[in-house]
């Protein structure tokens, strides 16, 4: 590291006051507690850089994964490389892996072995078919028919009307019944 900080230069200056007039002076006169000038001055070893903030991060945890677990991990991840997470999880799970999903997602994450998402087969539609002879292939639609298209002595029955047409030679043939059916 080689920018300077203000922090830098204060803790010099109080480590300097401590060394010439005391650590409880340097406290009082710099507005400090005397453990943060014991702290200091401990660390210093004549140079600028020795009085620079180290990392806060911690070097383990207690529930980080065992080299076994992460050996299980590697090598399902080598067999496995475009598995999703959760069905990553469940073989593991299977293997007789006892963390959470999200643990695992975490670990993944940080050792950069998320599953590359393959990209999706590209769409190719395919080619409509033409028919050869009528009756082929025929499409057919049921509609209901509102009440106000209903007149005369049939006004209060349910009708539907049947649609079919024939894709061979587009002849249309419709017909309304009272019955909704196959």
């Amino acid at each position: 590291m080689n920018t300077i900080t203000q922090k830098m230069r204060f803790r010099q200056a109080i480590v300097e006051y401590a060394l010439k007039h005391g650590a409880t002076k340097a406290a009082i006169r710099y507005n400090v507690n005397r453990q943060y000038v014991y702290r200091w001055k401990n660390r210093y070893d004549g140079t600028l850089q020795s009085l620079a903030d180290r990392s806060h991060r911690p070097h383990s945890h207690p529930n980080q994964h065992t080299p076994e677990e992460i050996k299980l991990i590697n090598d399902m991840r080598r067999r496995n490389p475009h598995a999703g997470l959760v069905v990553f999880w469940v073989k593991l799970r299977m293997r007789g892996y006892t963390r959470s999903i999200s643990g695992l997602y975490r670990f993944l994450k940080k050792q950069g072995m998320m599953a590359a998402k393959l990209p999706n087969p590209k769409y190719i539609p395919k080619p409509y078919e033409q028919m050869r002879y009528p009756g082929q292939r025929v499409q057919i639609d049921v509609k209901f028919v509102p009440a106000s298209c209903i007149v005369g002595q049939e006004a209060g029955c349910k009708w539907y009307q049947y649609t079919f047409i024939d894709e061979f030679t587009r002849f249309r043939y419709l017909e309304a019944f009272q019955e909704h059916s196959t």
